[in-house]
């Protein structure tokens, strides 16, 4: 502390003794300063007029320009080839409006969506052979079976987003070992995210092969179910550790008439339009180039390797779920990089003559550690919830204080008959 000044320690300190919630809420509002305006001011007028959380907004806007982007754009660093899709979870009670926001954020892909489906109700009247249907474009995916969704990435190479609701029972299909759906969405996600190969053969359905895979995810998730998501095989599989977690951390509870500013929504879906325009114009068979690499500034260049070596430098230090989640943060970080550039350029289209900065590093950065704090988070909760619950043990010894049977407690907590009698007949130790 000696090259610092009263008011620094005076800071210092008091980060020391904040809470990770206050300290998540205090990057938050910094990362929304920082900003284009046309998703700042959505995030602050949604919050204002819907009672939409900040941080369910800014992940659900980040999940719309990651699925925008798709295999478009990239970036080369550290002797990687890295693209900009990232998975979302945002986790709340009912009637947080998580589900507002995530209408909000993707209305934009909804309404191109729209045209698409539209576009491809014409075609097929003037098809009269079945096997020479065309393939449908669409973008966003909600509640599809594994086999809809790989059909349907098979047909949009580029991306796909899938938007859930509910995750839980995504999740749960997933933690499930006889679940064939379940182990073929983890196969799914985990692959998609660093952009593997997918190749689905089937007996009695069309067999097919996706070469550069491009999922994006978001989900909502109730608190309840956080000790859940982080059982039965997800943890181990590194499923969780590809997710950027959001819990609540703002709260409106004011009621205000009125609705956002027209304009303010029309900012915003322009923005999601430049990017999405770009897309399908790299998708058209006569376009020579697909895939167009982000230049990298060498203040950036040199940012981005010391900020992935601290991460390292930390990681050896680190607590195992900690250590494994900093591990994919070495991905991520890159990920955000290409999602802040696009949105730092997408009021003017001119992404292919800008390089990413020393600016885009740095927003990236602390959206990653705010990412790793919102995980500090669910962990706690985790944690809180699972010591609350009650042990087998201590409902026995009540049962057995108020001379209830073996039975009543079956019947009572849904536990397995052969587990009750094992704990009953234990003998104190």
């Amino acid at each position: 502390m000696k090259n610092m000044n009263p008011e620094m320690i005076r800071t210092e300190l008091q980060n020391l003794t904040k809470s990770n919630l206050e300290k998540a809420q205090d990057m938050l509002f910094a990362i929304i300063n920082k900003l284009p305006k046309e998703y700042r001011e959505l995030i602050e007028s949604s919050f204002k007029y819907k009672r939409v959380p900040k941080e369910y907004m800014l992940s659900s806007i980040l999940f719309a320009i990651s699925t925008s982007i798709g295999l478009t754009f990239f970036v080369e660093a550290l002797g990687y080839r890295n693209y900009a899709n990232l998975y979302f979870t945002i986790i709340g009670s009912r009637g947080d409006a998580k589900t507002e926001a995530m209408k909000i954020a993707t209305k934009p892909i909804k309404v191109m969506d729209d045209d698409f489906y539209n576009d491809h109700l014409n075609d097929l009247k003037l098809t009269n052979d079945e096997e020479d249907a065309p393939k449908r474009k669409q973008v966003l995916v909600q509640n599809a079976s594994i086999e809809a969704a790989h059909k349907i990435h098979a047909d949009n190479p580029n991306s796909i987003g899938v938007a859930i609701d509910e995750i839980f029972a995504l999740v749960e299909k997933m933690g499930n070992p006889n679940s064939r759906d379940g182990n073929a969405w983890r196969i799914f996600l985990l692959e998609g995210y660093t952009n593997g190969h997918i190749d689905i053969s089937r007996k009695t359905t069309e067999s097919f092969r996706i070469n550069d895979s491009y999922p994006t995810l978001l989900g909502g998730l109730q608190h309840q179910f956080i000790p859940k998501l982080l059982a039965n095989g997800n943890l181990e599989s590194g499923f969780i550790d590809r997710q950027l977690f959001t819990p609540k951390l703002t709260n409106n509870s004011k009621l205000l008439k009125g609705s956002p500013d027209p304009e303010i929504l029309d900012n915003y879906a322009n923005s999601i339009k430049r990017i999405l325009e770009y897309k399908l114009e790299s998708e058209k068979p006569e376009e020579a180039i697909k895939q167009f690499k982000i230049k990298i500034t060498d203040e950036a260049n040199e940012r981005l390797f010391e900020y992935v070596q601290e991460l390292i430098n930390r990681q050896v230090m680190a607590k195992p779920i900690i250590k494994e989640y900093m591990s994919k943060m070495q991905i991520s970080i890159h990920k955000l990089c290409i999602n802040v550039f696009m949105m730092n350029h997408a009021s003017t289209s001119r992404f292919r003559e800008h390089s990413l900065g020393i600016e885009d590093v740095e927003l990236a950065i602390e959206l990653n550690e705010f990412y790793l704090m919102n995980f500090r988070i669910v962990l706690e909760h985790s944690i809180k919830s699972n010591s609350s619950e009650p042990t087998v043990e201590s409902i026995i010894e009540l049962a057995k204080k108020n001379n209830a049977s073996q039975k009543a407690v079956v019947e009572v907590t849904g536990l397995n008959k052969g587990t009750v009698s094992r704990h009953w007949n234990k003998p104190k130790s």
